[in-house]
Parts: structure tokens; C-alpha cells; sequence
């Protein structure tokens, strides 16, 4: 008589699509309750978790690969705001009834691909149904020499504020996907919903963003808005000048359109930039080490001595938001 096959549906799930991706001798194959990690000499490990939700930050009828990808990026722009290198992730899934093993296989593979993209393997995780909508949690985590991590706190008058890659796409793209049009080309709204699909991390930055910035974080509800929880933390004023702040082709064609959009890219959310504040000496460096990574850093103002930023147009005039940056609450 053969052997009675006694692991449960959920032991199944886990080596069929999970155990794969734990390539790292400390998750032991996904065999245990818990997994372990040494950090690598002489560096503090760095911890960030951050949820994903269906209907919140994705739509339900997203590919399961691009859903995986942007639930592990997001924790990883994270990391790269701080300065730190990931070493791998812990993953929660909260599955309705309805998602099957396809859905599960695309969910891999996407998780799989940026694993190995991000040098980033699997550690653990849990797996649940739920009533609601599908939940997907990461626990990240990432080192940095010793002493190293940048905070939040830190920036001082005086200091450059820089910001990574382009400001306001996603916000606009989760528009698009909403119906609106402004009569953008093909390309130009391909792009605008791409970068809300698919957030591009800079990983690449965060050695550059480690050694040069004296305050830092990563831009996940407005530029205004978290620029502002920096100044903050760092007991600082500044003046962001609204011309220099980067934008897409794509986003000058929706606000060319609509100018009222222009509040929507600076206060909207789902960039996954770098905001981050660099003393002056430094800047030729910072730029130079930008450059090097192949990630677009531009600077758009200045810290000072005070309270809050500003964000002033041309004409020297602050700009006033209905909401500063996105919240859940």
C-alpha cells in the first residue's frame, strides 16, 4: 500500500511556489519555523516592512508578476533611501479563496526574477486566506556599515536638496487607468501607467546616497509631502523650486493639458524616489557618483534655518496644496 501523502495544502503551496526562492542557507528550505541570518562584519542590519492591498495599491486585474514586483520594490526603495544593501525579505500573503495556482505562479515568478535582480532571497513568511481583498506584506532587510544608516534627521541649513529620477508619473498613471485622458500619445501613457505598475527602486544610488546625503528618505506619498516629514524630523526649513523638480515627458504633456495637475505630481504619491539632503561641499561628488549609477539625481533647492517647506514657483510665490501628500487615514 502506498504511503499516505500527509503534508497539508498549504505545505504544498509554499515548496511549489516559495521554496524555490530561498536560496540562502539560512532560510533552510523553508523546513522550519524560523530562519536565521549573521550579518556581514561590521555592519548594523536595517529592518522595513510595508504592505501592499488590493484595491489600494493595486488594481485587482494587474498581472500577478507585476503585483509581486512592486510589493518587494517598494520595500527595497526603502532600504536604498537609507543608504543600505538588502540581504533578503519575509513575505505574509493573505489570499482570497478566488486566487488560484496561476495567479500563485505568475506571483512567483515576479517575486523570483526581482529576487535575483536585487541579489534579495526569500527568508520565510506565512501564508492565510481572507474575506477581503489580497494582502501581501514584506518585511525587508538590508545592512549597512556600521554607525552608517541615513535617517531622516540629519539635514542642516545650508545642505542641497537632490531628488532621483522623475516626480509625479504614477500618481498621473493610476489617472489613466481611471479613464482620463488629455489626449496623451500612446507612448506617453504607457509610461505614466508603467511607473505606477512597476515602481525602479534606486538600489543603485543608495552607496552614493550613504556617503554623501546628511538626511534622506524615499518619496512614497508626495514629494511635498514627505519632503516635508524630513524637514521635520531634521528641524529645518527649506525652498523647493517647483521648476527644477523633474518631470517625465509624459507628466509636462498632462500638465501642459491641465495645469491643475501639477499639484497632483507633487502631492500624489507612489514615486518611489529619493529625496535626500547633501551638504554643499559635497554635490560635484554626489552628482558625479549619480551619474556613475546610471540614476538621474537633480537638485531642486535648498535647506535653511526654520520650520517646513516651501515649494515656490516661479515667481518667488509659495504654493498652497488642498492635501500635501497622500494618506490612509
Amino acid at each position: 500500500m502506498a504511503a499516505r501523502d500527509t503534508t497539508s495544502a498549504e505545505d504544498r503551496l509554499i515548496a511549489r511556489f516559495f521554496q524555490p526562492l530561498a536560496t540562502h542557507p539560512g532560510a533552510l528550505g523553508l523546513s522550519d519555523d524560523a530562519a536565521f541570518l549573521t550579518p556581514p562584519p561590521g555592519c548594523d542590519l536595517v529592518l522595513k516592512t510595508d504592505a501592499i492591498v488590493g484595491g489600494v495599491h493595486f488594481f485587482p486585474e494587474d498581472a500577478a508578476h507585476t503585483v509581486a514586483s512592486k510589493a518587494l520594490r517598494v520595500n527595497l526603495s526603502d532600504l536604498a533611501a537609507k543608504g543600505a544593501r538588502p540581504l533578503g525579505f519575509l513575505l505574509s500573503l493573505a489570499l482570497p479563496k478566488e486566487i488560484g495556482d496561476d495567479w500563485l505562479e505568475g506571483f512567483a515568478q515576479g517575486l523570483r526574477g526581482d529576487a535575483v535582480l536585487f541579489d534579495c532571497p526569500l527568508f520565510g513568511g506565512d501564508t492565510d486566506r481572507t474575506p477581503g481583498p489580497i494582502t501581501i506584506s514584506i518585511a525587508m532587510i538590508g545592512s549597512v556599515p556600521e554607525g552608517t544608516m541615513v535617517r531622516r534627521a540629519g539635514a542642516k541649513a545650508g545642505d542641497r536638496v537632490f531628488v532621483s529620477g522623475t516626480i509625479g508619473d504614477a500618481a498621473l498613471g493610476v489617472m489613466v487607468r481611471k479613464g482620463k485622458n488629455w489626449k496623451l500619445s500612446g507612448s506617453h501613457r504607457q509610461h505614466l501607467v508603467s511607473r505606477y505598475l512597476l515602481p525602479q527602486p534606486r538600489n543603485a544610488l543608495a552607496e552614493a546616497v550613504r556617503t554623501h546625503a546628511s538626511a534622506a528618505m524615499d518619496i512614497s506619498d508626495g514629494l511635498a509631502g514627505d519632503f516635508a516629514k524630513l524637514c521635520r524630523a531634521s528641524g529645518v526649513a527649506a525652498d523647493i523650486e517647483v521648476a527644477r523638480v523633474p518631470l517625465s515627458e509624459a507628466a509636462k504633456a498632462v500638465i501642459g493639458a491641465d495645469s491643475a495637475m501639477l499639484e497632483t505630481a507633487l502631492t500624489g504619491g507612489d514615486d518611489y524616489e529619493i529625496v535626500c539632503a547633501v551638504p554643499a561641499i559635497k554635490c560635484a561628488s554626489f552628482s558625479a557618483a549619480a551619474k556613475a549609477a546610471n540614476v538621474a539625481a537633480t537638485e531642486i533647492g535648498e535647506v535653511k534655518a526654520g520650520e517646513g517647506a516651501r515649494f515656490l514657483a516661479s515667481d518667488g510665490r509659495a504654493l498652497t496644496f488642498k492635501r500635501a501628500s497622500f494618506s490612509h487615514f
